[in-house]
């Protein structure tokens, strides 16, 4: 027979190590702030922020042109920052990836999340 704990976790996030994970546009220099934003909302859920991550796009004329899709279909970002955050979290060893994107569900598949 399963126990369940009388209270409820206080968020999914409590007591979790968190990655936040954006991908902007070299024109938003506001960047930072959108982070920040997502970083006290984490921490208000419990969660413990340990490292950022940000895949910036749009410094070239094409990739401007581009900013609206995603540099994977897979994992919206570069295959390499892909790579390089996925280290990084193991590394830390991250309980939970937190992204400013919307994910779509292929995203979502392939990640795991």
């Amino acid at each position: 027979m399963r126990q369940y704990p009388t209270e409820p976790p206080t968020s999914v996030l409590a007591s979790t190590d968190v990655a936040l994970v954006g991908l902007f546009s070299a024109k938003d220099r506001a960047y930072g702030a959108r982070l920040d934003v997502l970083a006290a909302n984490v921490e208000a859920h419990g969660g413990r922020v340990v490292s950022r991550h940000v895949q910036r796009r749009g410094v070239s004329h094409g990739g401007a042109h581009k900013m609206a899709v995603p540099f994977s279909r897979r994992t919206l970002l570069s295959r390499g920052k892909a790579r390089e955050i996925a280290q990084a979290c193991r590394a830390a060893e991250v309980g939970a990836v937190v992204f400013v994107n919307p994910l779509t569900e292929h995203q979502r598949t392939a990640s795991g999340t």
